[in-house]
């Protein structure tokens, strides 16, 4: 049986697959972000696999007959996809040349023949032509770090990749090299200095008893000693990222061109193959052993997405959702650099035995890099499950909280749900005549879709929770037709730019019912689309091991008729949000779905006993006098 799953939990058809992945768990690559991002060529296979024809006649089928859109996978999709499939293998331009790339573009108006045909050319000449830019990049890094840069001069580099075009000679390429490896050099010696020369905070108590940083002694003492550590380090950490690139998996030529073509439909369809399945069965034995932590491939980068409530890095509290991982190292080996690296690979070097330890060297979203080192321990997805408390302050009535990470749910017999879950805990707090309940959904990227229309079914009496359409227009209004709540005292509903999908659903339906107060940072994600994970061998009736395509096939709309693609909900009261200046949400990504609009369902809003507008007035207040 096929279900229909929204977010980033997905359901295979023949298990649920609930929880957020956990970093030993070979997380989501979309993360509620765009899916794509394999980046460096090295994600393509030189050796045709024979499970490609099958793979590409079944796919094809999927992605023209399945998908919302319902389009045809013809020229215009292949030039689209072209487009994406380039940017995908070098999206840095730190490899190809413009003539390597024009080697390429007889294939721009032709992929769309080669699904119909069951062959991947296009992979497979692009891995052949990267692998030989590899080799000759690889020399030209082992030339740059084996003497001293100037690092006296006065110049700028740009890293914005979107800006600059392919390098067109081996010296242009070569410079381009120069001056990023030179910003490394740069980076890293800051960090050394800034680390032998800390600044002293004046507010610092002078009993401050933290521990001394007993790792100093390993920083050479003189700056010229300090660079050539630094150029060596970056020369291993290169030389192995060079060597991992020439070393595709099997299937990834598939990989990259069907991902082209997929994501030219939409941010959230997406070809998982057989490695990243088996790393979704994983997640749904329950427990494995890690760090606990969700990532997802974002450029040239590995991001964290956020943390296992309970796991070892949340925790030691030390990593967060934003960060970015440079190097992994693991017990007794050197670090590695995972610019460019397929995230299966990372997840399987952070992935360990409990009680070893882990090295990342993370970039935090502010800019600065910190090396944090996280013992492994047993991952429970319990601690992915809601969670709540009671929370009490002086002079004020107590309030009940909610914590409530991801809508999971499962069909096979004894398996929780979060919207039971939450039912349970709904009755726990009324039982302790809690005032109202604050309902945490920030950070929760979603989940499944029967889940959130019964949780938000606990909080109102019976009705229409979310409409959805499909590409037909065929309209379905889903509904809570369990008469009775399970609590009917005031509810806030916590919101932020990573509130997605089956969040907004919740969040945009008691809104519309006047039923809660929504506070957040700003508009949520603004993923209005609901996908199905499609088992590839089941749909083609094979047993070849194809992997699982998540394909989007339906919309859906507010109980006021709004959709919440790209607009997200906007709270109704707005709180300031440090990470403002970051550019995320589904309008950002690139062939995101339209904002659109159908008729509202017909509902009956709760009596509401507050006054929004006052509420606003007192928080801007409170805001505006806090430092």
């Amino acid at each position: 049986m096929r279900r229909l799953t929204i977010g980033l939990s997905l359901t295979l058809f023949l298990a649920a697959c609930s929880a957020k992945a956990p970093v030993s768990a070979a997380p989501e690559p979309t993360g509620g972000g765009g899916g794509g991002g394999g980046g460096g060529g090295g994600t393509m296979s030189s050796t045709k696999d024979p499970r490609e024809a099958a793979l590409a006649a079944t796919a094809l089928e999927l992605l023209e007959q399945g998908h919302l859109l319902h389009k045809k996978i013809d020229d215009g999709i292949s030039k689209d996809a072209f487009t994406t499939y380039m940017d995908r293998v070098d999206s840095g331009k730190m490899f190809l040349l413009k003539s390597d790339r024009d080697q390429l573009t007889k294939y721009a108006d032709k992929i769309d023949d080669e699904m119909h045909s069951g062959s991947f050319d296009l992979g497979h000449d692009g891995n052949r032509i990267f692998v030989a830019r590899v080799a000759v990049v690889d020399k030209m890094v082992a030339e740059l770090l084996a003497k001293p840069f100037d690092l006296t001069n006065d110049e700028s580099v740009e890293t914005d990749s979107d800006k600059l075009k392919p390098a067109t000679t081996d010296a242009e390429l070569k410079e381009r090299w120069r001056q990023r490896l030179e910003l490394e050099v740069l980076e890293r010696t800051v960090a050394m200095e800034e680390r032998l020369n800390p600044k002293k905070d004046p507010k610092a108590k002078k009993d401050d008893k933290t521990p001394p940083d007993t790792t100093l002694d390993k920083i050479p003492k003189t700056p010229a000693e300090r660079d050539e550590k630094i150029r060596g380090d970056l020369a291993k950490a290169y030389a192995a990222r060079f060597a991992r690139l020439k070393n595709p998996a099997p299937l990834d030529a598939a990989a990259d061109v069907i991902n082209a073509v997929a994501n030219t439909l939409d941010p959230h369809t997406l070809y998982l193959p057989p490695s990243d399945k088996a790393n979704f069965e994983i997640q749904m034995t329950g427990s494995l052993e890690g760090i606990g932590a969700s990532l997802r491939e974002r450029e040239h980068n590995i991001e964290i997405i956020d943390l296992i409530p309970g796991g070892a890095a949340a925790r030691q509290g030390k990593l967060g959702a934003g960060d970015i991982i440079l190097t992994v190292t693991g017990e007794g080996k050197e670090a590695v650099d995972v610019f460019d690296m397929r995230i299966d690979d990372v997840v399987k070097m952070i992935r360990g035995k409990k009680g070893t330890v882990v090295t990342l060297r993370v970039r935090k979203p502010a800019g600065t890099e910190e090396v944090v080192s996280i013992t492994r321990d047993k991952v429970i997805i319990e601690d992915s499950y809601a969670r709540g408390a009671v929370l009490q302050k002086k002079g004020l009535p107590p309030f009940g909280y909610i914590h409530l990470p991801s809508f999971y749910g499962g069909s096979g017999s004894g398996q929780r749900t979060s919207s039971e879950d939450v039912n349970k805990l709904l009755g726990e707090l009324a039982a302790k005549k809690v005032h109202g309940v604050i309902l945490d959904l920030r950070s929760n990227g979603g989940g499944i879709l029967r889940d959130a229309i019964d949780l938000t079914g606990h909080l109102i009496d019976k009705g229409p929770v979310v409409q959805v359409q499909d590409s037909r227009g065929r309209k379905e209004v889903l509904d809570d037709d369990d008469k009775g709540i399970a609590f009917d005292g005031q509810v806030i509903v916590l919101v932020d730019h990573f509130s997605a999908s089956a969040s907004e659903i919740v969040a945009g339906a008691l809104q519309d019912y006047q039923r809660a107060l929504i506070v957040g940072t700003g508009p949520t994600h603004g993923k209005g689309t609901v996908q199905t994970l499609a088992d590839l061998d089941q749909v083609g009736n094979t047993k070849l091991d194809l992997g699982v395509l998540k394909l989007t096939i339906q919309q859906f709309f507010r109980v006021s008729g709004d959709s919440t693609q790209r607009q997200g909900v906007i709270p109704d009261i707005v709180l300031p949000d440090p990470a403002g200046h970051i550019e995320a949400g589904e309008a950002s990504l690139p062939h995101a779905l339209p904002f659109s609009k159908i008729a509202s369902a017909a509902h009956d809003d709760w009596k509401r006993n507050w006054n929004t507008p006052a509420l606003v007035l007192k928080s801007s207040g409170r805001v505006a006098k806090s430092p």
